[in-house]
């Protein structure tokens, strides 16, 4: 069954690191996949059912109320996991990395098996989100209807590369894992002090933002315990998974089957459906947002969300600032007339669709930068 342990893992391949471009790459990876894990939980969030008239009983609610507070908790610790990746990025002297793949993101982006979607809370989007936060060397299935649509491209034969190339990591874990010993390798090499050029003030901090596990990354020992919270809070610490982000959903899924066997007619969500405003370049075919006013709404919330990303690159990159600095959680509701298209059964949601390159734009790029 997708979700479920399969037979014995292969090996996983060691990544190599051998210059800063790449591992400026792997962080890259490392911070649109925490930036994706983050939509696509969000998304789930969003469609929960939220009161008694939504057809749930109170014990059916109070359940659904504690599934949306775990999965707060595990979005929160997406976004840490964000400001780390990019805390890294930061002090090995490369730009933040807000970019991402509009969703539904495939397996043409990432090595094969790596996708992205966004789906309403269920027993599939758990499975999904299960496989994703797998610990390292655990071999499960993806859920249904993930098989991947198109392999990664193989590496570049040859061991000397002038620019760094996709490498075939597969979970979350490796790829942190890869990072952590390119970082030990180059610092071996050039020493600590070539390699971490970026300074402490262009970094997210715990005196700015609420996590006290939100540290500046000064050095390899400093990159070695913000690679170890990522790893520990998603996949768990070196094989204790109780209290991960894996173990969460699993224990989430088994607390949604065991609801589903008592009423085969549970339904914990809403009837949501991802829409665009516009097709954007990068997707080839997906639904459009028909009835004028959600159009008019699911615009205004891209817009808000580029916003945002702008106001994060600013941060990074900004010589001067002040310790009010604070981004503020944009929630969406997937009720109100706003959102639903007059003209089908479902609720269009957003789906926080890139228009442009926002981290490049004009009103960025022509600031100074904090070094």
């Amino acid at each position: 069954m997708s979700g479920e342990a399969t037979s014995q893992p292969s090996a996983e391949p060691l990544l190599k690191v051998a210059s800063r471009e790449e591992l400026v790459y792997l962080l890259g990876q490392a911070c649109e996949i925490e930036h994706g894990l983050m939509c696509e939980y969000l998304y789930a969030q969003f469609s929960l059912k939220r009161g008694l008239d939504e057809g749930l009983t109170e014990a059916q609610l109070a359940r659904v109320q504690a599934w949306e507070k775990a999965l707060i908790s595990v979005i929160k610790q997406e976004m840490l996991h964000l400001a780390l990746a990019t805390n890294i990025l930061t002090a090995v002297g490369a730009a933040p990395h807000f970019e991402r793949p509009n969703f539904p993101i495939l397996s043409r982006w990432y090595p094969e098996g790596v996708q992205i979607a966004l789906l309403p809370f269920g027993e599939r989007a758990l499975r999904h989100f299960i496989y994703l936060e797998r610990p390292e060397g655990m071999a499960l299935d993806d859920a249904a209807g993930f098989a991947a649509a198109q392999h990664a491209q193989p590496l570049t034969a040859g061991d000397a590369h002038l620019v760094a190339v996709p490498q075939e990591w597969r979970t979350v874990g490796h790829l942190y894992r890869g990072i952590e010993a390119g970082l030990a390798n180059l610092c071996a090499r050039y020493g600590e002090d070539a390699v971490f050029i970026g300074p402490a003030r262009a970094q997210a901090v715990t005196d700015v933002f609420e996590w006290p596990e939100l540290l500046a990354v000064t050095d390899l020992a400093s990159a070695g315990r913000a690679i170890e919270t990522i790893v520990e809070q998603g996949e768990g610490a070196r094989g204790d998974w109780i209290k991960s982000h894996f173990g969460t959903f699993v224990g989430i899924l088994e607390d949604l089957l065991a609801v589903q066997a008592a009423d085969p007619a549970f339904n914990p969500a809403r009837p949501v459906e991802p829409a665009f405003v516009r097709l954007p370049p990068d997707v080839e075919a997906g639904t459009l947002i028909e009835d004028p006013t959600t159009a008019q709404v699911a615009d205004l919330a891209n817009g808000l969300y580029e916003a945002v990303l702008q106001v994060l690159s600013r941060y990074y990159i900004c010589t001067r600032r002040t310790s009010s600095t604070s981004a503020d959680r944009f929630i969406s509701t997937t009720r109100g007339p706003a959102l639903r298209d007059s003209r089908c059964c479902r609720t269009r949601m957003p789906r926080w669709t890139f228009t442009s390159r926002v981290t490049r734009s004009p009103a960025l790029t022509r600031r100074p930068a904090s070094w």
